[in-house]
């Protein structure tokens, strides 16, 4: 029954196609724009009055950041605090009970917290930032922000840190997405270094269940580790890519698409393990994953073999040139 505004640059792996279930919903509107906008972000609050805004807008993925540093400075950092300082005004300006009410609630990533190693305790809440790429660095900024206003206006801002999100629409330059239309299409499945790089999965599904449950839970100021409880090396993700492949998608010549792996010169800055302590917001908010990654991650590879049309559509020159770049050329 919630009236959602989205408000989405489209960059290169914006895709209005991964909206067209709700196009037509009258309780759903989309405008094209940078959060950084701040002329565009104060005309959309004035006129939706939002009681909640949640940023997820972020340059996401690390290599990019390798290669284009300042774009995640000026999406990330520049563009969440321009962002903050229009909903301060707009907040400022509510009625007391809205302003009770009003949560601006900042998507971030574990990536801030650094690296660990494989005996390592996993990332709590009170675990220090310490940041090892340009994109992380840019994350653990951008909340620092959101905490910042926080404790300096007092805006009721909340933040969350989930792990590696996977599931169906992903853009195909993430690992899982990457390796199953690559594997159809008989190209090398290229993995980083020696395959052994440790994270957590989490189902997309369950962290937007997450992020709803801290919007309506969680008492302003907190932030909380959304993980999904699944611990997998890349060579133990690809391996379950592959299987399914095997069974649903058979090569025509019988040989498994685990000939296809190869290993590629590791990537700058490459954390060896991720893993999330995400006994905080089981205990004050009742959340936990309800996804089993094996179920999980057979339905997320169908998908993507059942949707050869929305493959198509994204995978245009740009991130074919991406892929060369990053990949074919290490």
């Amino acid at each position: 029954g919630d009236s959602i505004l989205n408000l989405d640059k489209l960059t290169y792996s914006g895709n209005l196609e991964n909206l067209a279930s709700v196009k037509g919903n009258t309780n759903y509107s989309f405008v094209r724009g940078d959060i950084g906008d701040r002329a565009l972000v104060n005309k959309i609050l004035g006129e939706f009055k939002p009681q909640a805004i949640v940023n997820f807008a972020a340059e996401t993925h690390v290599d990019r950041s390798v290669v284009d540093p300042n774009s995640f400075v000026q999406s990330n950092v520049v563009g969440t605090t321009n962002l903050l300082l229009e909903s301060l005004d707009y907040w400022r300006s509510l009625e007391e009970e809205k302003k009770r009410q009003f949560r601006f609630h900042h998507i971030s990533t574990d990536e801030v917290y650094g690296t660990l190693g494989f005996e390592d305790a996993p990332f709590t809440e009170e675990t220090a930032y310490s940041p090892n790429s340009p994109y992380s660095a840019s994350k653990a900024s951008s909340d620092h922000f959101v905490r910042a206003f926080h404790e300096t206006y007092g805006l009721p801002t909340l933040i969350s840190n989930c792990s590696n999100n996977y599931g169906p629409r992903q853009f195909p330059e993430k690992l899982i997405p990457l390796m199953i239309l690559n594997a159809i299409e008989g190209k090398p499945l290229p993995i980083y270094g020696n395959g052994k790089n440790i994270r957590d999965w989490l189902h997309v599904n369950d962290h937007c269940d997450a992020i709803s449950t801290i919007l309506k839970k969680a008492v302003p100021g907190e932030s909380y580790n959304v993980g999904g409880n699944c611990e997998k090396n890349n060579l133990e993700v690809v391996g379950a890519v592959v299987k399914i492949l095997d069974k649903e998608c058979p090569r025509s010549d019988g040989k498994s698409y685990s000939e296809q792996i190869t290993f590629v010169k590791d990537r700058p800055g490459h954390d060896l393990r991720y893993a999330i302590d995400a006994s905080k917001i089981k205990k004050e908010l009742r959340w936990s994953p309800s996804f089993n990654f094996d179920q999980g991650i057979r339905d997320t590879v169908l998908w993507y073999l059942n949707n050869e049309e929305w493959v198509r559509n994204v995978k245009n020159g740009s991130y074919q040139d991406w892929i060369k770049q990053n990949y074919e050329e290490r």
